[in-house]
């Protein structure tokens, strides 16, 4: 991703800028001292309702409509759309609705500039920002300890003067959150590069505190209905995945859109530094779904909703086993065993030799000498390490688990090879699979026995009965997110020509 600003950006020639900034260089009323400042709203009473009750009314129907979820892990990062209520505010509710209740010292918000150019960050450190729902607080500390980290970011009121994107996510925050501290930052710079020592910034001056980023973006703007999905769908993938290279490398080559593309990488490297490795889809729609005007000259702008979170707390997963998904296979105490076994010496083979062995052939355990299919996930301080299985059966079962670990711990391309310090921390799970066994319809599907793959036009994806246990997801919750895995639209299992398969595993 360059340093250029996004096609979707409109800004001001420069010298009116410079001159407006020159008038204006606080945004001061008459006799006002910059600390006594409160930031008055720019889009009250357009975009959303300029009234305290309508508006409170408005976001709190929002909410009322998205389905409750019991999310696991820890809140780290929101990604919510920003545009007029009436056409991003239910997508945006998705993102609000899984903090509400939630203890968090300060909320940091991230937004793009759409009309005033600048190199780095701006901050306001002014009295407060005020919506018709009242007047937030601002946390002057931390906004005092990132300037003085980082020279880049700076105490720049004018751009804030007509800036929307971080006005947009406040009422929501104060209605989900009442009583946060905000830190309002906005970037001017969208590269990588800016992401990188923001996002590090965040993270050494929020040590200590809990702290939820929220990252301010629309998707794609003014293409046709179908292109727009496609885009959107695209960039969604990989924000699901985490993929922060791929998500550059597609804003880069245009083969997605995002305003706030800076925002949400930003969001995304800075949570992933403080333990997250789970990032959820949790809502997609653009204005031609919303307005039934799919076939607009001006084409539709995309919104999507995302939560990034910590993984499972070794805890928390012992808590899910209770809940313990998959089925028993009739493996004795001592067939697990020595599975486990038999993971870790290969792991260990690997690191020593770094040569690919044949472990299992050994086992006397007749149905470790059938032919089943098996995965190995590994984890590490509670954070998934890797994790690669085979679904096909081409081997005696301890053969596929020796090889799987090996692949989970030195050849899974979302993460660097386990390293030889890293071995006493690790923990195996290990996934012996049931046949593939294709469906005709989606309510054959049992969240907690059933592991679902889906397969479309070339395009597969795979998810373990535990991951609709550990997240908690429903049916069609499952099968958005294993499309989503597949890089396919998240209901693109509603078609026929779609083809699902489901499985069980025994998992220990």
């Amino acid at each position: 991703m360059s340093g250029r600003f996004t096609s979707s950006c409109r800004f001001f020639p420069f010298l009116a800028v410079f001159v407006l900034m020159l008038l204006y260089p606080y945004g001061l009323r008459a006799g006002e001292a910059p600390s006594a400042l409160i930031h008055d709203p720019v889009v009250a009473g357009t975009w959303y309702p300029g009234t305290a009750s309508e508006l409170r009314k408005q976001v709190e129907e929002y909410l009322s409509r998205v389905p409750e979820r019991d999310s696991q892990g820890q809140t780290v990062a929101i990604i919510s759309p920003h545009a007029g209520y009436i056409y991003s505010g239910q997508v945006a509710a998705h993102s609000f609705k899984a903090v509400q209740g939630q203890k968090f010292d300060s909320v940091i918000v991230i937004g793009p500039s759409h009309y005033v150019p600048f190199r780095g960050v701006a901050t306001y450190d002014c009295a407060g920002f005020r919506t018709p729902l009242g007047v937030i607080p601002l946390d002057s500390e931390l906004i005092a300890a990132l300037m003085k980290r980082e020279s880049r970011i700076r105490d720049l009121p004018g751009v804030f003067r007509q800036e929307h994107s971080l006005e947009a996510e406040l009422p929501f925050l104060q209605v989900v959150l009442p009583g946060f501290k905000l830190v309002p930052l906005v970037m001017g710079d969208p590269d990588i590069t800016t992401c990188r020592w923001l996002a590090e910034a965040i993270v050494k001056c929020t040590e200590g505190k809990s702290v939820l980023i929220v990252a301010s973006s629309d998707l794609s703007h003014y293409h046709s209905y179908d292109v727009a999905v496609e885009m959107d769908q695209r960039l969604l993938q990989k924000i699901g995945a985490i993929d922060i290279e791929g998500i550059d490398q597609c804003l880069e080559g245009r083969k997605c859109e995002a305003c706030g593309q800076g925002p949400i990488i930003t969001a995304m490297l800075a949570a992933k530094k403080l333990g997250a490795d789970r990032c959820d889809i949790l809502q997609y729609a653009n204005s031609g779904d919303v307005t039934g005007e799919k076939m607009s000259p001006m084409g539709v702008v995309g919104y999507g909703a995302a939560r990034i979170s910590t993984p499972l707390s070794y805890r928390d997963r012992d808590e899910a086993e209770k809940k313990k998904a998959g089925i028993n296979l009739g493996l004795t105490k001592e067939e697990r065993a020595e599975l486990h076994a038999i993971a870790k010496k290969a792991i260990e083979a690997g690191l020593t030799s770094g040569a690919s062995i044949s472990r299992g052939k050994e086992t006397t355990s007749p149905k470790l000498k059938e032919p089943r299919g098996a995965f190995v996930t590994l984890y590490r301080k509670g954070e998934l390490r890797g994790c690669i299985g085979q679904i096909v059966p081409r081997m005696p079962l301890a053969e596929a688990v020796a090889a799987m670990a090996q692949e989970a711990a030195f050849r899974d391309p979302r993460f660097t090879p386990v390293r030889a310090n890293e071995l006493d921390d690790l923990k195996i799970e290990i996934s012996v699979l049931t046949p593939l066994k294709k469906i005709n319809s989606a309510d054959e599907i049992e969240v907690g026995k059933h592991g679902i793959m889906i397969v479309r036009n070339g395009s597969a994806g795979l998810l373990l009965p535990q991951v609709a246990t550990e997240y908690n997801w429903d049916r069609n919750e499952f099968l958005e997110h294993c499309c989503l895995k597949a890089g396919l639209p998240r209901n693109i299992w509603q078609d026929k020509q779609t083809e699902i398969y489901i499985f069980s595993a025994d998992v220990f």
